[in-house]
């Protein structure tokens, strides 16, 4: 079953896999008529499509011009035209205007109950999904009436009008698209018909931009600083450029502050490759168990972790990376586990059992991690990878030619990314995007959906002018071109 968000999210990647929402909505308004001519069939007096202003609207706008070739179909606008709010609705209502539909706007609404009598087919395409708390007027009024009937066949489109509020449409038929919306069942919709609309396997499937036109939390207008976001990043010292390119891809994602926690051997070098970095340094040169004691105050002000990224694999620091990961997830804070600080975990799975953890291996890190043999076959892949998530309750990002992502429930693929994209430091920028979604309060696993995306288009982006000299720092300069674009 699908929630509003998800329905959202499946349109605009079907767009991007190259089926139109138009082409959707042809396909919806078309399977109404066609359930109406294959299973109603008899039609004594004339069919009623009661249309709302959006996209529910348009299905209706569809359905009554392939009706209108075999039955006198009346159609009622519940508004005025001019405020139609989509474009694809706009269009279906034009080629209406072309037939002989008899067509009326909100000045016929005082006429409510004489066009439901002369009509023995009810065609509720008032409202979609999403709706919550009280129908407002002329809906509720609307579908009171149509409630009051007798002796009609009422057909509603997509989910009932109202589903959700205190107040809804009781069809005796309910034509879905694609697949159950949440909340239906036989007693609220009636018969349940799902139509095949034509969407792309892939944009189901795979990842696109939208989860993140949909799930981007959009910072109101009224915050502050670090009230959208703040990142910790635990890393450094053998290596300096891995937490610094996090770091920067995570601000570059939209977070508000990013400290970067670091070993003295790495702390002023990390410092001067950016203003915008605010850099703690720790006490000696490898990350070490009594760090605790200088991160806590740190844990406590961030809304997320990134830990791994350039840590080396010293003894002493796989020690205390164990330590510091018990001591976050007592806080409950979301994590990603990167790089260095995931193959520590494979003795100690248990620490991050049921908590709000990314992890991010790639296929040797997962093998080892869990002594599991990754094959080669992707739908193998996926149904392991999901099943170890689900064991141990976390979000996977399983890195590859295709990537894995699951929180151990649901699960999705990406393939948004190039061959240039294997170059040092591009799972350290993923690492920061990831984080930064996380401290801005997006779950897990859409944290996980989104970063796919932006990091692969990103990537993509930078390929068209940089090639195969492409470099992490180049990719981290196109995340904002990403979310400019699909951010509204």
């Amino acid at each position: 079953m699908l929630t509003a968000s998800e329905i959202r999210v499946i349109d605009i990647n079907s767009e991007y896999r190259g089926v139109p929402t138009s082409t959707l909505m042809e396909n919806a308004g078309k399977g109404v008529a066609e359930f109406v001519l294959n299973d109603i069939k008899e039609v004594k007096e004339g069919i009623l499509v009661m249309c709302g202003l959006g996209n529910n609207g348009g299905d209706g706008f569809v359905a009554a011009r392939y009706l209108n070739t075999k039955f006198r179909v009346s159609l009622i606008l519940l508004g005025k035209e001019s405020n139609i709010k989509t474009k694809i609705s706009k269009s279906n209502f034009q080629k209406l205007k072309q037939t002989d539909v008899n067509l009326f706007e909100e000045n016929h609404l005082n006429k409510i109950d004489e066009f439901i009598s002369k009509n023995d087919i009810i065609i509720d395409a008032m409202l979609g999904i999403g709706l919550s708390g009280s129908l407002k007027e002329p809906y509720a009024t609307i579908v009171k009436k149509i409630n009051k009937t007798s002796n009609k066949k009422i057909i509603s489109v997509d989910v009932p009008t109202g589903l959700g509020t205190n107040i809804a449409v009781k069809p005796n038929y309910t034509i879905t698209f694609h697949d159950s919306k949440i909340g239906m069942n036989k007693d609220n919709c009636g018969k349940i018909e799902v139509v095949d609309i034509g969407v792309p396997e892939k944009a189901i499937k795979y990842v696109g931009p939208g989860e993140v036109v949909t799930y981007y939390p959009i910072p109101l207008k009224k915050s502050h600083k670090g009230d959208n976001g703040r990142v910790l990043v635990i890393g450094g010292g053998p290596y300096t450029g891995a937490p610094a390119l996090c770091a920067m891809a995570a601000l570059r994602t939209g977070c508000d502050l990013v400290y970067i926690a670091t070993p003295k051997k790495s702390s002023s070098t990390i410092a001067n490759y950016s203003p915008n970095l605010i850099v703690k340094e720790l006490s000696k040169d490898i990350l070490i168990t009594e760090d605790i004691e200088i991160l806590n105050d740190l844990i406590k002000k961030c809304d997320s972790v990134v830990i791994g990224p350039g840590l080396g694999k010293h003894p002493k620091s796989e020690k205390a990376t164990i330590e510091i990961i018990k001591r976050i997830n007592k806080e409950q804070i979301p994590i990603v586990i990167d790089a260095d600080a995931i193959l520590p975990l494979e003795s100690y799975s248990n620490e991050i059992y049921n908590s709000p953890t990314v992890i991010t291996p790639h296929a040797g890190e997962f093998e080892t991690l869990t002594s599991l043999k990754i094959s080669e076959d992707i739908e193998e892949r996926q149904n392991l990878v999901k099943s170890w998530a689900n064991k141990i309750g976390i979000s996977i990002f399983l890195k590859g030619y295709v990537d894995i992502l699951t929180d151990g429930k649901k699960i999705k693929l990406n393939d948004i990314h190039n061959q240039a994209m294997t170059v040092g430091g591009t799972g350290d920028v993923l690492a920061g995007i990831i984080g930064s979604l996380l401290s801005k309060g997006v779950d897990p696993f859409n944290s996980i959906r989104m970063s796919a995306f932006i990091n692969g288009c990103a990537g993509n982006k930078a390929f068209e002018t940089k090639s195969y000299g492409l470099l992490p720092t180049d990719i981290i300069e196109e995340i904002p071109n990403v979310l400019s674009k699909y951010i509204k």
